[in-house]
């Protein structure tokens, strides 16, 4: 008898069967000693939920716009590296199902399948992120290209200029296009469906980067590419030729401090992510969820705020709301059901997540996703 996937954990189950360990570890893990990583949980933990009843909750809302586009809840799917090694095509699999869902899907700059693969395989528009390299040349070809393929946003990530040590990474060799040695040769040869499923699809290294940068294709470890192609002269004044590429709506996303917030305000961007890349960059940060308030405070209104790093479940979402969060975006959980079962496991963990919200919104006495006020958190008596 099939036992049903009820919640996150389960997918997550899943895909640490299906998938090969580096890839599904390259998901899951963090940096360092993983303190951030294991904070956000915790933070969100720590964080109970006022149930109220008596409230009349029928016919509830979780409609709403993220940049001003409707949405069919608050949430989008997060930019995440080696989508396509996680299942073959995982890239299209991501954006088709969002598309069905009606939320927003963001390719990554290091996402296997290419911006114009998946562009020709999907009808709907999808956001965009991009890292700056040290070549700025590639990097200005890189938003190009997103305007050609006419995505709707551009996420600028600027939180991950210098990599975090990511320990399970190094040990386990993670190396894109995979190669199959002898120390992961029974763990592949054991993961059929995945071998399949990468075999059959467009790309298997990284595509927005073939052809273009050195290394890209033929690279001992990913984080040591990274460390000899990522750009760690970023700064602010880079928004202005960001802009002249870019006239569309844009996103900075790795926001943690409230200081940094009211900059991004002050250079006019359309939205700011708070995030922690998920715990895989800065270890000893705080969990996001701990400094959302702070700054929702800073910007006053005057950019949206989106929140990431932890949300597993429509709790987790609701809460991030309650605290002024704009949406919520999921990384590790779409992966997760994206290991575990295709486009069909991404659509899995969206509609737990969606009804995870709708049932929790009923529950604390809601009835509308745009209206959840900090009241939902219980404060203590």
């Amino acid at each position: 008898m099939k036992t049903p996937v009820t919640n996150i954990a389960d997918l997550r189950a899943m895909a640490r069967r299906r998938v090969p360990r580096a890839f599904f570890e390259y998901a899951d893990r963090g940096s360092y000693d993983e303190t951030t990583l294991h904070e956000n949980r915790r933070a969100l933990d720590r964080l109970q939920l006022r149930q109220r009843v008596m409230q009349d909750v029928d016919n509830r809302s979780l409609a709403t716009t993220i940049l001003g586009e409707p949405v069919s809840m608050p949430l989008a799917i997060a930019p995440t590296g080696l989508t396509g090694l996680q299942h073959g095509s995982g890239e299209i699999h991501g954006a088709r199902a969002a598309a069905e869902a009606r939320i927003p899907f963001c390719l990554s700059t290091m996402s296997i399948c290419s911006i114009e693969q998946v562009r020709a395989a999907c009808d709907t528009p999808f956001w965009f992120q991009v890292y700056v390299m040290r070549d700025r040349g590639f990097t200005r070809e890189l938003i190009r290209r997103a305007r050609a393929a006419q995505c709707s946003a551009l996420m600028l990530t600027a939180d991950l200029t210098v990599q975090g040590q990511r320990h399970r990474e190094i040990k386990n060799g993670l190396s894109v296009p995979p190669k199959v040695t002898l120390r992961n040769l029974l763990d592949i040869a054991s993961k059929p469906r995945w071998i399949w499923h990468v075999l059959k699809a467009p790309s298997r290294s990284f595509g927005n980067l073939e052809g273009r940068i050195g290394g890209a294709d033929s690279l001992t470890t990913l984080a040591q590419w990274i460390a000899s192609q990522f750009d760690p002269t970023l700064n602010w004044d880079d928004l202005a030729w960001i802009r002249e590429e870019w006239p569309g709506k844009l996103i900075v996303k790795g926001i943690l401090d409230p200081e940094d917030a009211r900059l991004a305000v002050q250079h006019g961007v359309d939205a700011i992510v708070v995030s922690n890349h998920g715990g895989r960059q800065l270890d000893g940060a705080p969990g996001t969820i701990d400094v959302l308030p702070s700054i929702v405070d800073a910007v006053e209104g005057r950019t949206e705020v989106l929140f990431d790093s932890g949300i597993t479940s429509g709790q987790d979402l609701l809460k991030a709301l309650a605290l002024g969060a704009r949406a919520g975006l999921i990384g590790k959980a779409f992966l997760y059901g994206l290991g575990a079962n295709g486009q069909q496991g991404v659509t899995q963990a969206i509609e737990l997540v969606r009804r995870e919200l709708s049932v929790t919104m009923a529950l604390t006495g809601q009835r509308d996703a745009t209206r959840i006020s900090p009241d939902v958190i219980w404060r203590g008596a």
